[in-house]
């Protein structure tokens, strides 16, 4: 089934210890785009500037994304960011924020859009998340949103008021403890379900993710590599290779939710290990698939009775 993705697109500046890129394309709807479409059709909604490169937009064009959503404001410049990693790489400091046409963006969908069932909102402010919601001409079958320490601060109420309407929180550790105010991960996904959403998705960084709903909970560790260059935009590849696997096999129960958390896990691997979305360039559904089962003889083992 098709994806609806609303989100930011940005030409980004990421400094690591070792390496400087400067007008990367990024932003949470470009990884997300990247990773999703490798599973179904995703329908983009989202602002660009005057200055937006028209080869990064046959980029998108070469995907499985559908642009119709896409608007190229005439005055404006797009939005940028400017990042700098610290050694370990776990570790990040913004340099810069410059949110251009982003800055009153307020998306209006088109009316081919306002029927997927299946919808994802990137990291923006709860506000203009509820508004795409009331656009939607009938109700989504899954609904999954991303969210920031910014908008629990400055919209603690408004996110509040969207969890009941969604269907699945993705944030990572540090945003579940200030939304929640409870520094135990299993306490803190509870208390999100009990606001509203059938599912939260936690992410932990380099040690993995926890998925948690009525039926069950679920836990991985980070798919383990040697090395690596770039973090940025793991969190929204994995949301993407989630929701796209999600929407391709036009299931959300227990068994299918934890199944995309091995997707997204995967995909937030390969995204890691060059600066960008070039990784994710370079990968079909076959190298995911290929690394999803050398992940899966890491996770198993023998079982032994110790007690008779």
């Amino acid at each position: 089934m098709d994806l609806l993705l609303v989100g930011s697109i940005a030409l980004d500046t990421i400094e690591t210890p070792h390496k400087k890129k400067e007008n990367l394309l990024g932003g949470s709807a470009t990884y997300f785009g990247w990773a999703a479409s490798l599973f179904t059709k995703v329908h983009l909604v989202g602002v660009v500037g005057k200055d937006f490169p028209q080869k990064s937009i046959k980029q998108f064009q070469q995907r499985n994304i559908n642009l119709e959503g896409l608007t190229i404001h005439p005055t404006a410049k797009t939005f940028r960011w400017w990042g700098k990693y610290a050694e370990d790489m776990n570790h990040r400091e913004t340099i810069s924020v410059e949110l251009n046409a982003l800055q009153d963006f307020s998306p209006t969908l088109p009316p081919k859009y306002r029927t997927i069932p299946y919808v994802f909102l990137a990291n923006a402010s709860p506000t203009l998340q509820a508004n795409i919601l009331d656009q939607m001409e009938s109700s989504p079958h899954f609904v999954a949103a991303d969210t920031m320490d910014l908008w629990i601060r400055t919209q603690h109420k408004e996110l509040e008021k969207l969890l009941p309407r969604i269907h699945c929180l993705i944030l990572n550790d540090q945003e579940a403890y200030l939304l929640t105010e409870e520094y135990n991960l299993l306490k803190a996904a509870k208390k999100i379900l009990s606001l509203g959403p059938k599912a939260v998705v936690i992410k932990k960084g380099e040690h993995g993710s926890m998925l948690l709903c009525n039926d069950g909970i679920a836990l991985l560790p980070a798919f383990p590599l040697e090395h690596f260059e770039d973090p940025t935009g793991a969190g929204d590849s994995f949301a993407g290779g989630f929701m796209g696997y999600l929407a391709q096999n036009a299931n959300t129960n227990f068994p299918a939710l934890k199944q995309a958390l091995l997707q997204g896990t995967i995909l937030a691997s390969f995204t890691v290990e060059q600066f960008g979305i070039s990784k994710l360039n370079q990968i079909q559904l076959q190298d995911v698939q290929q690394r999803l089962d050398t992940f899966l003889q890491m996770l198993c083992w023998e079982t032994q009775t110790y007690v008779q």
